[in-house]
C-alpha cells in the first residue's frame, strides 16, 4: 500500500472518530445560555436567597436563579457541596429555600474520560494488525501480478493526438503506413477481397528517426487504442515471466480490438536463438518464442496490428521476419535536406524565432542529422539565446548549436600557448587549404582555433547536397584532407604532435575500407576481406574472422600502406604550392580564432568543384 492511500485511511478514520464523539456531546448540550461564576459569587447569591435550584454533576454546579438563568462554576473533586458551604459560613435556613439535584456525569468529557482509557490501546493494536494485513495483501497482490503485462496505453484523443501531419519527412514511410491505417478503419474492404490483415509491421532506422512517433501516428490516424512496452519490459530474471507477459499483452490487446501493440527495441528480446550463451531455454528465448506462437496464433479478423521498432534488424530471429509475423517492413532513413528543413519547420513552430533564421541553411549544415538530432539543436539554441537574455532565437545561436552538437562545447578553460596556437592554427589551415583545392573534397563553411570537446581546433566542411554513393576519386580526395593536418605541422615545424592522432584513426579506417570492403583497389581482386563475427548476447562486434590467406593480408597491408602515402604526397603537394594562401590563413586565425565560410572565400577564392 503506498503513503496517500495510507493518509486516506488515517484521515477518514479520525473523521469518522470525531463525528462519533461530537453525536455523544450532543447529549448535555443546553439551549440556554450559562454564565460561569466563581465560588464567591455562589455564596453571596445563595444568601441574597437569589437561587432556586442547585444541580451537582460532578465537580461542577449548575445553580438555576429566580429569573430561570443559569450560572455554573467548578469545585474540588475531594470536596463536598455540603462542606464547601459550611466553610463558607452558609445558614441552613438558607439552604432550606433552595432544592438540591444529584446528576451522573455525561457528555463529550464523560465519554472521553471513559473510553480513552480503554479505546487507545484498542486502535493501536487494532491499527497495526490492520496495516499489516493491508502490507500482505500488497504484497500477495504484486505477486499474483508479476506475470502481468506492463503495457501502457496512451490516450491518443484531443491534444495528445499524433497524426500523419505531425511527423515531417519519411514520406515513404508514411505512405506504406496509410495502408495499416486503412486496414484499422475499413477492414471489411480488404477482407472481402480474401486479403490478410498483416499481423506485424517493422519499423527499421537509425535511432532517432522517429519510429515511436510514426507508431503514434498510426493509432491517431486510425483513431484505435495504442498499447506500448519495449522489449526489456518482458524479460525477468525468473524463467517463464516474459512469456507469462507476452500472453497477458496480446490477452488485452484482443479485448481491446482494433488496436495498435507498440513493442519499442524488439531486438532485445527477439535476436536470433541459438547463440549458445544462456542454453536454449533461457528466460530471453523462452519469451520470444511466446511472441511467435501468439503471432500464428493471430485470427485474420482479429484486427490487432503489431508495430515494433528496432535499428538493428540484422540480429532479429529469422522466425520473426518471416511472412505471416512481420508481413512488412518499414525502413527509416536518415532525413535529406528537403525532409530536415520540414522537421526544423515542425520544431520551431512554438519558438519565437527572430528575423534573420533562415531554416534552409541550417539544414544545409545539417547533413546526417537525424531528427531527434534536429529536435535537440533547436533545444540548444533556445537554451543558448535564454543565456544571452534574448527573447528570440536567432541565426547565430543556430548555427552555434550545430557545432556543438557535433563537437560539444567550447572549452573556455581550455587555454592554449602562444607555441600551441600556433601549431593548432598550422595544422586547421592546412586541412582547410587541401579541402578546398581538392575538387572531390566537401566546401569548408567555417574554420576555428577554439577549443570545442575533445578537439583543439576543427575545420567544418559540410556537402553541398546529400549524398547516397561515393566514388573512389571522393575517398582519396577525403584521404588526404584527413592527412593535411600531420603534413602542415611537418612542413612548417620538421616535426609532428598527437594533434593529428584522431585524423589517423579516420585515415587508415577509410583506406582499410576501400581496400577491404568497397572493393576500390587496382592491385586486389573486389571481393569483401575479412567477416565481422557478432557476439549476439553482447550486440557488438568482438572479433573479425580472417577469409584470406597469410600472404592475402600482407598485401592489404601494403596497399592500405600505399593509400595512405599517396594521399601524403597528395596533400604536401597542394600546400606547397599555395603556401601564401596557407600562410594567410594562419595570420587571420591567430589574429581572429574563427573563420566563416565568406571570410574563408575571401582569401581562397571560388571553390572548383569537379562535376
Amino acid at each position: 500500500m503506498n503513503r496517500s492511500s495510507l493518509f486516506k485511511n488515517i484521515i477518514i478514520f479520525v473523521i469518522v472518530f470525531l463525528s462519533i464523539a461530537s453525536i455523544f456531546s450532543l447529549y448535555n448540550v443546553s439551549d440556554k445560555k450559562v454564565e460561569e461564576i466563581d465560588i464567591q459569587k455562589m455564596i453571596q447569591e445563595i444568601n441574597a436567597e437569589s437561587v432556586k435550584k442547585i444541580v451537582i454533576i460532578g465537580n461542577k454546579l449548575e445553580l438555576t436563579m429566580n429569573d430561570d438563568s443559569i450560572q455554573s462554576l467548578k469545585k474540588e473533586n475531594v470536596e463536598s457541596l455540603s462542606s464547601l458551604l459550611d466553610n463558607f459560613g452558609v445558614e441552613k435556613t438558607k439552604l432550606e429555600r433552595i432544592s438540591f439535584e444529584v446528576k451522573d456525569e455525561s457528555g463529550f468529557g464523560f465519554w472521553m474520560a471513559s473510553l480513552l482509557p480503554f479505546l487507545i490501546p484498542f486502535l493501536i493494536i487494532g491499527g497495526f494488525i490492520w496495516y499489516m494485513m493491508r502490507q500482505a495483501q500488497g504484497a500477495n497482490t504484486r505477486a499474483m501480478s508479476f506475470g502481468q503485462s506492463q503495457a501502457r496505453e496512451i490516450k491518443i484523443a484531443g491534444k495528445n493526438k499524433i497524426t500523419f501531419k505531425d511527423v515531417a519527412g519519411v514520406r515513404e514511410a508514411k505512405e506504406e503506413l496509410k495502408e495499416i491505417v486503412e486496414f484499422l478503419k475499413y477492414p471489411t474492404k480488404f477482407t472481402s477481397l480474401g486479403a490478410k490483415i498483416p499481423k506485424g509491421v517493422l519499423l527499421m532506422g537509425p535511432p532517432g528517426t522517429g519510429k515511436t512517433l510514426l507508431a503514434k501516428a498510426v493509432a491517431g490516424e486510425a483513431n484505435v487504442p495504442f498499447f506500448t512496452i519495449s522489449g526489456s519490459e518482458f524479460v525477468e530474471m525468473f524463467v517463464g515471466v516474459g512469456a507469462s507477459r507476452v500472453r497477458d499483452l496480446f490477452k488485452k490487446a484482443k479485448k481491446n480490438a482494433p488496436c495498435i501493440v507498440f513493442i519499442d527495441e524488439i531486438d532485445a528480446v527477439g535476436r536470433q536463438r541459438g547463440s549458445g550463451l544462456g542454453g536454449s531455454h533461457d528466460e530471453r528465448e523462452q519469451t520470444l518464442n511466446q511472441i511467435l506462437v501468439e503471432m500464428d496464433g493471430f485470427d485474420p479478423n482479429t484486427n490487432v496490428i503489431v508495430v515494433a521498432a528496432t535499428n538493428r534488424p540484422d540480429v532479429l530471429d529469422p522466425a520473426l521476419l518471416r511472412p505471416g509475423r512481420f508481413d512488412r517492413r518499414v525502413v527509416l532513413d536518415l532525413p535529406d535536406i528537403k525532409d530536415r528543413e520540414k522537421i526544423l519547420k515542425v520544431h520551431s513552430a512554438k519558438k519565437p524565432l527572430d528575423d534573420t533564421v533562415v531554416l534552409r541553411k541550417v539544414a544545409e549544415r545539417t547533413p546526417g542529422f537525424s531528427g531527434a538530432d534536429l529536435a535537440n539543436l533547436f533545444n540548444e539554441a533556445a537554451i543558448l539565446a535564454a543565456r544571452r537574455d534574448q527573447k528570440k532565437i536567432s541565426q547565430t545561436e543556430l548555427l552555434e548549436s550545430i557545432e556543438k552538437v557535433l563537437l560539444g562545447p567550447e572549452r573556455k578553460s581550455h587555454i592554449l600557448s602562444d607555441a600551441e596556437k600556433n601549431i593548432t592554427a598550422v595544422h586547421e589551415a592546412g586541412h582547410a587549404l587541401v579541402s578546398h583545392i581538392l575538387p572531390n573534397s566537401d566546401p569548408v563553411h567555417k574554420v576555428s582555433i577554439i577549443s570545442r570537446g575533445s578537439a583543439a581546433g576543427y575545420t567544418l566542411k559540410l556537402p553541398e547536397r546529400d549524398k547516397y554513393l561515393h566514388r573512389k576519386s571522393e575517398f582519396l580526395d577525403d584521404l588526404a584532407v584527413l592527412l593535411a593536418g600531420h603534413v602542415a605541422e611537418k612542413l612548417k615545424f620538421g616535426e609532428v604532435t598527437t594533434g593529428a592522432s584522431n585524423d589517423l584513426k579516420h585515415a587508415t579506417a577509410l583506406a582499410h575500407s576501400i581496400v577491404t570492403k568497397y572493393g576500390m583497389s587496382d592491385r586486389m581482386a573486389p571481393r569483401i576481406y575479412g567477416e565481422k563475427e557478432e557476439m549476439i548476447f553482447l550486440g557488438r562486434d568482438i572479433r573479425e574472422q580472417r577469409n584470406y590467406s597469410e600472404k592475402v593480408a600482407e598485401e592489404i597491408d601494403a596497399e592500405i600502406d600505399m593509400l595512405i602515402r599517396q594521399a601524403e604526397e597528395k596533400a604536401k603537394k597542394t600546400m606547397e604550392e599555395n603556401m601564401g594562401k596557407m600562410d594567410e590563413l594562419v595570420k587571420v586565425l591567430l589574429e581572429k580564432e574563427t573563420i566563416e565560410q565568406s571570410a574563408f572565400a575571401e582569401i581562397m577564392g571560388e571553390k572548383k568543384v569537379k562535376e
